[in-house]
């Protein structure tokens, strides 16, 4: 079960260390995971961002007709109802996809006050220091002056963002190297796992940087570190 617990501990890790511990892990295949360097952080100072994904699909730059946003202030009351933080993924389904616009610091403020934490997109975003002053994090495709009226198309059910499928009520955990989703059969195991992967590349780190040691040196050392951490199972396959 998600706890607040659970997600304060993975923002102690950056996402690449938790990319790497998930594949210790998880049997799940990094491209089932990782989003594409597409989606980049505009907030970086904000990082790392971790809550639960709650899902939008948002046309926001076809011209002409009027906003319909009654399935957005529905999703706010879900997320004001939950303990958890939540992260707004949001799905640009607009005609022009080079004009969608997702947020700016109006709904970034109001996301904000019902516990939403971020924002996930393949559109784009405006108003980037509102964003940081609200502590609203961003990771999208970049940042657009303006928006067409916005039309709320759905809300909770799976989105492909940046080549990877996330639906509601899974992990997310962001910063400015990029955006992963957590599978959910390792994430109770994940923050013990990640601890323990820290000091695995610590060590390894130290070892690799050596000029006195060969190539096949460094690689039996790493093997060996392999052994030490209990990774062997996870990364046969996965390590050179």
């Amino acid at each position: 079960m998600t706890t607040p617990a659970t997600l304060a501990e993975l923002r102690d890790f950056d996402t690449p260390l938790i990319a790497n511990t998930i594949g210790y892990i998880s049997p799940v295949l990094p491209h089932e995971y990782y989003l594409s360097g597409e989606i980049q952080s505009v907030t970086a100072p904000l990082g790392p961002t971790v809550g639960i994904a709650y899902t939008i699909e948002i046309d926001s730059s076809t011209p002409g007709g009027k906003a319909e946003t009654e399935l957005y202030w529905q999703l706010l009351d879900l997320m004001r109802a939950s303990t958890l933080p939540s992260v707004l993924v949001a799905k640009a389904v607009g005609s022009r996809p080079e004009h969608e616009c997702m947020i700016g610091d109006g709904m970034a403020k109001t996301l904000s006050s019902v516990g939403c934490i971020g924002l996930v997109s393949d559109g784009r975003v405006r108003d980037v220091p509102g964003l940081i002053s609200t502590n609203f994090a961003a990771y999208c495709r970049g940042t657009i002056a303006h928006h067409a009226p916005m039309r709320v198309r759905a809300i909770q059910r799976p989105v492909e963002i940046g080549g990877v499928m996330i639906s509601p009520g899974e992990v997310i955990h962001a910063d400015h190297n990029g955006v992963i989703r957590v599978p959910a059969e390792c994430l109770d195991d994940l923050a013990v796992a990640a601890v323990k992967n820290r000091a695995f590349e610590h060590e390894a780190h130290m070892f690799l940087r050596r000029v006195d040691k060969t190539p096949a040196e460094k690689r039996a050392h790493v093997n060996e570190l392999v052994s030490k951490y209990g990774f062997n199972d996870c990364v046969s396959a996965r390590r050179p």
